[in-house]
């Protein structure tokens, strides 16, 4: 179209009328202002990071992919009902997680259109579990909204991996909203940690991934909490798509696990435990009744939670599996895959220090260097000693193992072991060293 022709365009004629009257806020933005701004939209709570603030660094590629020009990320933080998520009832605790989810993204869209309205570029992440899984188990999502919050002010993070309000304890949501515009005065974290280190979370986990010694089992929690999430739901659909018949379906699936699973699909994913987050204690208007009363905080919000008779997801021959048989005995076990499957070698790197067994690492004191060729070229040295992994680029060391593998192979070995055989026979594994190091290797990483 002609450039004379395309300006004479009713639609380009008033946007044109438009930008004249509505002048794009001077910058910075003031603080204050989007302070306000953010609360009247229905936040609890909102601070501001620059996107160069080091706390962000490895999220600013995925940031500026989003937003290109983002220069500030606002955190918002949202009040949940701290007694409807420490019901034992977990239809009345998802339901204030759907809603308080749905309030906090509907939070972020009202402070886009308001800041859009302005002339301010803006996206807001919704929060919840990420869809795109190309790389799994690489995170996906835009945004990781809990290093924004600690970095904006709004707590920091307890042993149970949730963040801490100073006010409102651990019973928040959190969103964040990128712009492109700088703000006059930025948020700083807080000097000191809500959490009080009382490992009430440790002693309500069902699966154990809480250690009084602040280690995070990340799988065991993912197995189990998010069920019925993407990972879970994958292994679902496999038993679907493996049963023979009704019959065998049923024998695989109880009736109450395909009404929670259809229960999710139709209005969203159920957290199954989250019991860390309801026994917490801390936060200025969370602590008074802990600290009045803690035995009646144990016998009314902890008890009723580990004594719940229910079923623990878990990967056969875990730590998890373990813990439960070990600590709860009115809740039974029942094995499912490990959802935590890498499909690429730099999925597999990342990915292994996620689902790492530090118990059934014990007894063990070895090195194991990999050399990955075809489709992806790598090396890398795994040591497993006294319960820690160490995954290191390159060889380094003397090994105890030396494990090569063609890629696609190996990756097919972790989904399917009795791969294994037959790749040792076409020479598409090859090993040197004894074949029980490969066994042990293989007991640290269950699937």
């Amino acid at each position: 179209m002609a450039k004379n022709k395309l300006e004479d365009h009713p639609t380009v004629v008033r946007a044109r009328r438009r930008d004249r009257t509505t002048a794009r806020p001077a910058e910075p933005l003031d603080a204050a202002w989007l302070r306000r701004l953010c609360l009247d939209a229905g936040a609890d709570d909102v601070g501001f990071v620059e996107i160069h603030r080091s706390d962000i660094a490895d999220q600013r590629e995925d940031l500026s992919a989003a937003l290109p020009g983002v220069r500030t990320l606002i955190s918002i933080v949202t009040r949940m009902n701290r007694e409807n998520i420490r019901t034992p009832a977990r239809s009345v605790a998802n339901l204030e997680f759907h809603h308080s989810g749905d309030h906090t993204n509907e939070v972020g869209r009202q402070v886009v259109r308001e800041l859009e309205a302005v002339g301010v570029r803006a996206i807001n992440p919704a929060m919840g579990f990420p869809m795109e899984m190309d790389h799994f188990p690489r995170k996906a999502w835009v945004v990781s909204h809990k290093p924004v919050a600690v970095a904006a002010g709004l707590g920091k993070m307890g042993i149970h991996r949730n963040v801490i309000h100073p006010t409102f304890g651990n019973f928040i949501l959190l969103g964040t909203i990128l712009i492109d515009a700088e703000v006059s005065e930025y948020t700083r974290p807080i000097a000191y940690n809500p959490c009080l280190e009382c490992k009430l979370c440790v002693t309500a986990c069902p699966t154990g991934a809480i250690a009084s010694d602040g280690h995070f089992n990340f799988s065991a929690c993912y197995t189990h909490n998010y069920r019925e999430f993407m990972g879970g739901f994958g292994d679902w659909a496999e038993q679907v798509a493996e049963s023979r018949d009704a019959h065998d379906y049923r024998a695989r699936v109880s009736d109450s696990e395909s009404a929670s699973m259809w229960q999710s699909l139709s209005f969203g994913a159920n957290y199954k435990a989250a019991y860390c987050m309801s026994v917490c204690p801390a936060g200025e208007d969370v602590i008074g009744p802990w600290l009045d009363d803690r035995k009646a905080h144990l016998t009314q919000v902890v008890r009723p939670l580990m004594d719940k008779d229910e079923t623990v997801y878990v990967v056969p021959g875990s730590d998890a599996e373990q813990h439960v048989a070990d600590r709860f005995p009115n809740k039974r076990t029942k094995h499912v895959a490990m959802s935590l499957r890498a499909n690429s070698i730099d999925g597999l790197v990342e990915g292994l220090p996620l689902i790492f067994q530090r118990e059934q690492a014990k007894d063990m004191s070895a090195t194991y260097h990999f050399t990955f060729t075809g489709d992806e070229s790598r090396q890398i040295t795994v040591t497993i000693r006294d319960r820690e992994l160490d995954v290191a680029e390159g060889h380094h060391g003397e090994p105890d193992l030396t494990i090569t593998a063609d890629t696609r192979t190996w990756l097919r070995f972790l989904a399917k072991p009795s791969v294994l055989a037959w790749a040792l026979v076409r020479r598409q594994i090859k090993l040197h060293g004894s074949p029980r190091l490969l066994r042990d290797f293989g007991r640290c990483f269950p699937s």
